[in-house]
């Protein structure tokens, strides 16, 4: 007695149906893949070209219960304005001040000391962040 093959002949009749389904899968795969990759690299180069404006608080001193004063150093593009804001906080942490300081012309570079208004002694200056517009 003998049994017989389930198995089909290599070659005789074309690719099986798990073959067609797996390189379907690959394909798919490597088209998700490949806008993913894309995604990323868009919100990468939004996030770090996007970003024209850099500033840092170089020095701050309080020169009154009502104020500090904040050297304040702006780098951005040449034609770009914009504005950025300052916190400044008391002893025990409360925040006392808080302002926007515009800024704008074709220097790609800004050094300026400015005036931050506060309702009591402020023992900080805070970069809150800067933005274009």
């Amino acid at each position: 007695m003998s049994t017989a093959s389930t198995r089909l002949p290599e070659g005789r009749y074309g690719r099986s149906a798990d073959e067609r389904a797996d390189r379907r899968l690959k394909v798919i795969g490597s088209v998700l893949g490949v806008a993913l990759l894309a995604l990323v690299g868009w919100f990468a180069y939004y996030y770090v070209g996007g970003s024209r404006i850099s500033a840092e608080v170089i020095t701050f001193s309080a020169v009154s219960d009502e104020a500090v004063e904040v050297h304040l150093e702006v780098r951005k593009d040449a034609d770009v304005s914009g504005y950025c804001t300052l916190r400044s906080q008391s002893a025990d942490g409360a925040e006392v001040g808080r302002a926007d300081f515009r800024f704008g012309g074709d220097s790609s570079r800004i050094d300026r000391v400015v005036t931050l208004r506060t309702t009591a002694r402020g023992t900080t200056a805070q970069l809150l962040g800067c933005h274009a517009g």
